[in-house]
């Protein structure tokens, strides 16, 4: 298979430091609830279509789901321990999938009956799968950070795929699919982003221009411009993949404020969370503008690793990981 690297003329657009400096408060309300496994870490949040939040508790070898209207949680253990559940994704039978970060498994837990099914790693260098997600097909796709890999499991034969990522030891990290069906990942280990043609399989890089720049997610628009939180730098940056433009802005906590987990709404506004400002901040960056607006996370955040939409696109699901609480960002309209 041919791989294929595009570099990247990097644009930054002028004024962005002087609007950061009149930023003013996001309009949310954040609602937090408290897992009832102590220590257990929640790790992923997922949005369910029975309107639920559904987590990793990555330390306490489980799967959570909190019920939204009541507050009621559920959690079910893992058959092997230890198992590290770090990722989560449904499918369209409510079946709810995960990465065994710490065990090289892929997991399935069907909750009406708590059935576990287990998937191993074909090659024991894939030791720790990370972020799952289903393509348009219905396969799942996954990646493998200190591994190197991009996965794939057909879940009518239970056949995995691996191919190793085009540049070694890119620690591919946060996983998107665009409208078009094209999944793209980011490089957390180098200064890069790639997709993935889920029909064949080939991997296109995309090199940003700093080479300093870590993606550590990323979260794709409605228009499929992809947004990546730099955690290195203090950065919030795009990718036209089309045109391969490059623009990136400060995030507003600084150079030390460590983007990560990030999303976007069908209205085109960009989400994501300072992990190294405290408390931790809910960022709102409005591409028509360019203006930033934050809030603070009111159990402080203890890292918000990851961000999803609610399946109305109108609000964001959390995981506090650091003090033991998922939670949900109503956004004030």
């Amino acid at each position: 298979m041919v791989r294929k690297t595009i570099w990247i003329l990097l644009v930054v657009l002028p004024g962005a430091v002087g609007m950061l400096l009149a930023q003013q408060k996001a309009n949310v309300t954040i609602t937090e609830w408290a897992t009832p496994t102590p220590n257990s870490h929640p790790h992923d949040p997922l949005a369910t279509a029975d309107g639920a939040l559904w987590y990793t508790a990555q330390n306490a070898n489980k799967l959570g789901r909190l019920d939204l209207k009541t507050g009621q949680i559920r959690e079910w253990d893992l058959k092997t321990p230890n198992s590290g559940p770090h990722g989560l994704i449904d499918d369209k039978d409510g079946n709810i999938w995960f990465t065994a970060n710490s065990k090289a498994y892929i997991g399935k837990l069907n909750p009406k009956t708590s059935e576990i099914t287990e998937y191993p790693m074909p090659d024991p260098a894939a030791r720790d799968p990370h972020t799952p997600l289903f393509d348009n097909n219905g396969i799942l796709w996954f990646t493998v950070q200190s591994g190197n890999f991009l996965g794939k499991l057909n879940p009518a034969t239970g056949q995995i795929t691996l191919k190793k990522s085009p540049t070694n030891d890119s620690r591919p990290y946060g996983l998107r699919l665009n409208s078009k069906g094209i999944l793209y990942y980011c490089e957390f280990n180098s200064n890069k982003l790639a997709s993935i043609d889920p029909a064949t399989f080939e991997i296109k890089e995309f090199v940003l221009p700093n080479a300093g720049a870590r993606p550590r997610r990323i979260a794709i628009a409605p228009d499929d411009r992809v947004y990546y939180a730099d955690y290195a730098r203090g950065y919030l940056g795009r990718l036209d993949p089309t045109t391969g433009k490059v623009d990136e802005w400060p995030s507003p906590g600084g150079p030390q404020s460590q983007p990560y987990g990030i999303a976007a709404t069908p209205d085109g506004i960009i989400w994501y969370s300072e992990s190294n400002v405290q408390p931790n901040t809910i960022v709102r960056f409005d591409p028509k503008t360019n203006e930033f607006q934050t809030a603070p996370v009111p159990s402080g955040g203890g890292v918000l690793r990851h961000i999803v939409t609610t399946r109305d696109g109108k609000d964001l699901l959390i995981a506090s990981s650091g003090v033991d609480k998922v939670g949900i960002v109503k956004i004030g309209r």
